[in-house]
């Protein structure tokens, strides 16, 4: 059993290489990539739904991230890979110097404020235009570069954005399944049964918190070099409710539902173009038929098939 999972392992990582090779469609590989990307957005939206807390900050933590890369290669200097790096540095510091503050509040004030927190980042970057180009945002932003070759090749900025939502996806399958994971589901279901055993609740949640920042600061990062420009739009807050959707639609319970969701939901926007302004309500209709019916979603409804079918 154990040999034929690894084979399918393997069938599945060969296929989703070697896709954008064999299609030779540069449109269809944008779409791959956006759902790479988004990918990694929403696991790091799950690790704080795992312990019971919806951010809406994630989309400018990701722009702050995406605005730090940016301004350090063409400010600065920085070749990719470092400035990459920094997007990460920013993404998780910022986390980690807010959490004190937002992660003392639950349920919706926790909501409230990281919301707050987010209007008041893309406030910052479109009315402080000297430093971060207001509205327009930043163009020219330098592409990714190895040893001082320029990427251009769509197929490759797949693979990276393939290799950053593996990575994501893994390191969350591990830390699920580890001690760590388990003391995170504690806090969200039975924190003082956790706090009775010696947990340090509020230290576990910031270093969720942090992680979470430094995820989505990797993802913008990514995004600037990728659309070699970032504009405050693109940070907002119907950022942060496309990873919920995506979320609610995939699973919470299990990274693989984050993969389905977002391979659902991500397409969507490209294939409904001519329908932009009803967007939003097939977003919240979406929400409300999983919420009612499939509350689980799309794993939870696999597990309960799989178990009557054990029946």
């Amino acid at each position: 059993m154990k040999t034929w999972r690894y084979l399918l392992w393997i069938a599945l990582a060969i296929a989703l290489i070697g896709w954008p090779f064999v299609l030779g469609n540069k449109f269809v590989t944008h779409i791959g990539t956006l759902i790479c990307m988004f990918t990694l957005m929403a696991l790091s939206m799950n690790l704080l739904l795992r312990i019971g807390q919806l951010s809406l900050a994630q989309g400018a933590i990701m722009g702050l991230g995406a605005y730090g890369s940016a301004l350090a290669m063409m400010s600065f200097g920085f070749p990719f890979w470092a400035g990459f790096l920094l997007s990460g540095v920013v993404g998780g510091l910022v986390s980690l110097l807010i959490g004190p503050v937002v992660l003392k509040l639950r349920g919706v004030y926790f909501v409230l404020l990281t919301f707050a927190f987010g209007e008041i980042v893309i406030l910052s970057f479109t009315e402080w235009v000297d430093v971060f180009g207001g509205v327009n945002g930043i163009f020219g932003v330098p592409r990714a570069s190895f040893f001082g070759h320029v990427i251009r090749d769509r197929n490759v900025y797949y693979l990276m954005a393939l290799a950053m939502a593996a990575g994501g996806y893994f390191l969350l399958r591990a830390i699920y399944r580890s001690e760590f994971g388990a003391i995170m589901d504690t806090l969200h279901d039975h924190e003082e049964l956790a706090r009775s055993l010696g947990v340090d609740a509020m230290a576990y949640r910031l270093a969720v918190f942090s992680l979470s920042g430094t995820i989505a600061g990797f993802a913008g990062g990514f995004y600037a070099s990728y659309f070699t420009f970032v504009t405050p739009m693109a940070f907002d807050f119907s950022n942060a409710v496309n990873l919920v959707v995506i979320n609610v639609l995939g699973g919470i319970s299990s990274p693989m539902g984050i993969v389905l969701g977002a391979l659902i939901l991500v397409p969507l926007p490209e294939l409904l173009r001519d329908a932009v302004e009803y967007q939003v309500l097939l977003y919240g209709l979406v929400l409300i038929i999983f919420l009612k019916f499939m509350p689980e979603g799309i794993v939870g409804l696999i597990h309960k098939l799989r178990g009557k079918s054990d029946d």
